[in-house]
Order: structure tokens, then sequence, then C-alpha cells
């Protein structure tokens, strides 16, 4: 069992070197992208490369911080979350008027929540004491109702959802299988959201999804596809949807955003936008599957990280600063190594089975 474990560490240090090289290919590329499509054109494109920088400065202090302190940290990172949830959200007594904060803050509030409950299930996960997994499962807990008090539905739904999926991930030995489920889940609510654009669901269908996107929501994705369409390769450059979309042009005090990434994505930067937002994402799973953390951590991040991706197809989440940080701090810490240090918590009991799976 030891020389299956430690044959399996050694495939898993092969493989993050890889995904750290496929990390600086991926994120090096967004940025090109967004200055190329913003060429000869009055865009913007300082928006993508703060959520590059963001993202990145996340990832590489959740991997510095999560290979010392692996447990403590995701509880910190939980709290932080939360804390800037509750500051952000428009349920907070006293925080704003009623009406005053846009709809895409309450996108962010419920990502960070999702955020906060993803780090308190790793830090349970990864707990090698009882007392410290019941604080982190409470605190979990904890997040997950504090949704309700903000009056996000959403983000009550999704934190339940990476509750659920951590409880589950205890008992699975094969990240990958999940890994792939998360992706294809990731995959169906764009793919969806793109539909709805398209107007290519059963009538049925689309009047039941119409009402909790809003009709205004759905126009705003149509002007989207419709720009895609018409500059399928640059885009209308970065953050110029606004100026573009007669739906947004028309609305008083909005955001200017189609509140969808992927739609937005398509819209501002052509479809090399679309796949390299897509690649992000599968750079993220691939440092997931190849992580070193125990099964149960990788997938519980992993759940988190799918939920922010189903928020942010349908939503304006991946547009505020702190919840690119906050993910690409979970990532991190998801994906960091023992610091030299071989521990229960670091080679989980199904460390055999994974080291031949993976």
């Amino acid at each position: 069992m030891a020389a299956s474990a430690a044959r399996g560490a050694v495939v898993r240090e092969r493989g993050s070197r890889g995904v750290d090289v496929a990390g600086v290919l991926v994120l090096g590329s967004c940025v090109l992208w967004s200055l190329i499509s913003a060429g000869g054109r009055e865009a913007r494109p300082e928006g993508v490369l703060l959520a590059v920088l963001a993202l990145t400065a996340g990832y590489a202090c959740g991997r510095i911080t999560g290979s010392l302190l692996p447990v403590a940290v995701a509880l910190v990172a939980a709290l932080v979350a939360l804390g800037l949830a509750l500051a952000s959200g428009p349920g907070v007594p006293g925080a704003t008027p009623v009406g005053s904060v846009p709809t895409g803050h309450t996108g962010a509030a419920a990502a960070l929540l999702v955020i906060a409950t993803g780090a308190a299930c790793c830090a349970a996960s990864a707990a090698g004491s009882r007392p410290a997994r019941l604080l982190s499962g409470g605190l979990a807990v904890a997040v997950a109702g504090s949704a309700l008090v903000l009056g996000s539905v959403a983000g009550f739904v999704a934190s339940a959802a990476v509750l659920l999926c951590s409880l589950a991930a205890v008992r699975m030995r094969r990240r990958l299988l999940g890994l792939v489920g998360l992706a294809l889940a990731t995959g169906l609510v764009v793919g969806a959201s793109w539909a709805v654009a398209e107007d290519r669901l059963p009538e049925g269908l689309s009047v039941s999804l119409e009402g909790p996107l809003t009709g205004h929501r759905v126009l705003l994705w149509q002007d989207a596809v419709e720009l895609a369409k018409e500059n399928p390769v640059l885009g209308v450059g970065p953050d110029r949807f606004g100026a573009r979309s007669a739906t947004a042009r028309e609305t008083f005090a909005a955001d200017g955003k189609p509140h969808s990434a992927a739609l937005q994505q398509a819209a501002e930067q052509g479809l090399p936008g679309v796949a390299l937002l897509g690649a992000t994402y599968g750079w993220l799973l691939w440092g997931l599957w190849s992580s070193p953390r125990p099964t149960a951590v990788v997938l519980t991040a992993g759940a988190a990280l799918t939920a922010l991706a189903a928020l942010a197809a349908v939503g304006n989440a991946l547009s505020f600063t702190p919840v690119t940080a906050c993910a690409g701090l979970l990532a991190g810490l998801a994906t960091a190594g023992a610091g030299g240090r071989t521990s229960p918590v670091d080679i989980p009991v199904d460390a055999p089975v994974d080291g031949l799976v993976h």
C-alpha cells in the first residue's frame, strides 16, 4: 500500500508541473487575446487584466499557505468570503437603501457564499481531529444559512449543493469520474443559457425559465448572441457590450453587462474568448485532478468551483474582483502540496486506489 501511494504521489507531482505550465499559457493567452480584441477600438481590457491578476494572486496565495496550514487557511478563507458576502449583500440591515444595489452585487454575494461554503467543507474534509471537523462543518452550515438572511435563494441552493457534494465526496474513490461529472454539469448550464438566448428550447421550458431569469436578462442574452454572430472572431471589444447592446442602452442604471460570463466573452472577445474561458475552467479541474490533496478535498473544491461557474453562466459574478480572487484562493488551497510533511491528512485512506487511477 505504501508503495502504491508513493507511485501515486510521484505521478501527481509530475502532473502538477504540467498544470503549472498550462496555467501560465492559458492565463497568458487570456491577457494577450483581450489586448488583441481591444486593439484599434475604444475598448477597455483592464477588467480582464484585473480578473486574471486576481485569479493568479489568489491561486498562488492558496498554493503557498495551503502547503503550510491547509485547515486553518481554509477556515480563514471561508470567513473572509463570508464577510465579503455579508458586506455586499442587500439583505444586511442598514447596508444600503432598498433597491439601490444592482443585480450584479446579488450574484457576487451568492458566489462568495458558495466559495465560503466550499472552503469550510474543504477544511472539514482535511481536518485530522473530530472537533476540527465539527467546527468546519458547522461553519459550512452557517454560511449556507446566511444565504437565507441575505435573501439569496440562488446562494442558498448552490451552497446546499456544495454541502451535499462534500458529504458524497467522502465515499468517492475515483476523483476523475467526479470531476468529469462536474465538467458536464457546467457545460449543461452554459449550453442551456445559450439555448435560451437562441430561443431553441421547447416553449413550455422557455416560459418556465424566463420567470426566474427575468425577461430583461433574456433580452440581454439575445443581444450578446447577435453581437457574437456579427463579430465571431474579435467580438466588439472588452467592456463594449453596454455601448453596443440596445437593451443595455435603454435600461436605466444598467451596468453594461449581459449577466452571463460565456455570452459576455462571446460578444466582447468572440469565440476565441469563449474557448479561453472554458480552458481556464478546464485548467482548474486538471489541477484538482493532479492535486496531492485527499479526494474529498479535491471534489469538494471542484463542486464549489462548478457552482460558481453555474452562477457565472446566468449572472454577473465574475465581474467582481473579490470573487475571482477568492475562487483562485480556493483552487490553490485544494491543489497545494504537503510542504514536505507526510501525515494522514496528506495521504488519504484511498491513496492506493487513487494512485492507480490517476
